[in-house]
């Protein structure tokens, strides 16, 4: 394009400054809203995520309960109790079991220490593919085996928080540490990107945690992962699992209370659908906003083509081609999307990144960031948008006849 026509465009502009300047606004606000309402998007999923990160995604999480309904001639009220029974049925039973963990709870936190340190921390009593459940991150040393569960070793794995209150700068792996006068070899340590409170648990055999604390055969949760299983295919495991548990407890496979089963790869489905709604949603706000800016562009196009009729039908009778009179229209018409729709890009994209860099760390919005493909869907939307919201006004002025555009004037 030539210096002269850039010229003529900016003169345009120049003529019509307040009415161009509300166009770009409408164009340049409808980016800013999509980048903005985006980035957000990214930002609420990422919070979801986060909630999860700690659990496996794809398990089942059980928790026995008391019965609610009757059932075979017994009342309601009956209280069911896990057993190492369950958890050895279910890896049999129930198809699709990749890792399996009971966990036995030690209520209240223990009085544990080592040497002249002492602090108090929470148990669990569990198997090692407990490890999978909880995405356990192994620091050092190792995680309880199956040696441990069997010859009922007095062995324990203990977060970041048990080692700087008893072992200060020590190495603790290999060292005992005193759990109320029994003494249990330090083995591994652990990390846990869950709460601050998962940082100051110790792990134990569960076979090791029920004798010494006289938990007989006792479990309180049952957990297992279910490999690349779908949705539909876990809720099928899940019932298969109730049923079991109704068959060996006695209770009527209707009753939800008796074995609350949380689902954790349907709840995470049915965020990331929520999710996927929402971003649909933005999109379509964000397309109708910068179609109301695109009218606009049109509009003044049009208004601009009406105000330079005999200007348009001077160049046609000097030889000015249909073409020729096209293109300029277009081009004013692209110049006042693409550089309004660029500034809303930049701004949407500054304010996103203030906010992720400036906002404090919550559990709703978190890293939201600027999509950069549907920045790019955006920018080739504009672009197209502004061809299209000149060429009516373009196809107009080339229509234009010279001898009915002087008459006009």
């Amino acid at each position: 394009m030539s210096l002269d026509t850039w010229q003529e465009i900016f003169s345009v502009l120049r003529r019509n400054k307040l009415r161009t300047l509300l166009t770009a606004l409408s164009v340049a606000w409808g980016i800013f809203m999509l980048v903005l309402l985006l980035g957000a998007g990214i930002g609420l999923r990422r919070g979801v995520e986060h909630d999860f990160r700690d659990d496996a995604t794809n398990s089942l999480w059980l928790r026995d309960g008391k019965t609610s309904l009757p059932y075979a001639g017994r009342p309601p009220g009956r209280q069911i109790r896990f057993t190492n029974g369950d958890v050895e049925a279910i890896r049999r039973e129930i198809p699709g079991v990749e890792y399996l963990t009971g966990r036995f709870y030690l209520w209240g936190e223990f009085s544990v220490s080592h040497g002249d340190k002492s602090g108090s921390f929470d148990l669990r009593g569990c198997h090692p593919d407990h490890l999978y459940l909880e995405k356990t991150i192994l620091l050092e040393g190792r995680f309880i085996n199956q040696l441990d569960i069997e010859q009922l070793r007095k062995v324990a794995v203990i977060g970041p928080e048990v080692r700087d209150a008893l072992f200060g700068d020590q190495e603790p792996i290999g060292r005992y540490i005193d759990i109320r006068g029994v003494n249990y070899k330090v083995v591994g340590l652990y990390d846990d990107e869950g709460s601050e409170g998962e940082l100051s648990k110790i792990y134990i055999p569960i076979s090791t945690a029920q004798l010494v604390y006289h938990g007989h055969d006792r479990v309180h949760r049952i957990m297992f992962t279910l490999g690349d299983a779908t949705p539909e295919q876990s809720e099928a495991i899940s019932d298969l699992t109730r049923q079991l548990l109704a068959r060996r407890h006695e209770f009527d496979p209707q009753d939800r209370r008796a074995v609350s089963i949380t689902n954790n790869l349907v709840q995470f489905q049915k965020m990331s659908d929520i999710f996927e709604w929402i971003r649909r949603f933005v999109w379509i706000v964000g397309v109708g906003t910068i179609f109301a800016g695109i009218v606009g562009v049109s509009n003044i196009m049009l208004v601009s083509v009406k105000e330079r009729t005999l200007e348009i039908g001077i160049r046609k009778a000097v030889g000015a081609t249909p073409w020729s009179i096209v293109t300029l229209v277009l081009q004013e018409a692209l110049l006042i999307t693409s550089v309004a729709g660029y500034a809303g890009l930049v701004g949407g994209a500054a304010v996103v990144e203030l906010i992720n860099r400036y906002m404090p760390e919550n559990d709703y919005l978190r890293q939201p960031e600027v999509d950069f493909d549907a920045a790019l869907t955006a920018t080739l939307l504009l672009i197209v948008s502004g061809a299209i919201a000149g060429l009516i006004p373009a196809i107009r002025a080339a229509r234009v006849k010279p001898v009915v555009a002087m008459r006009a004037e």
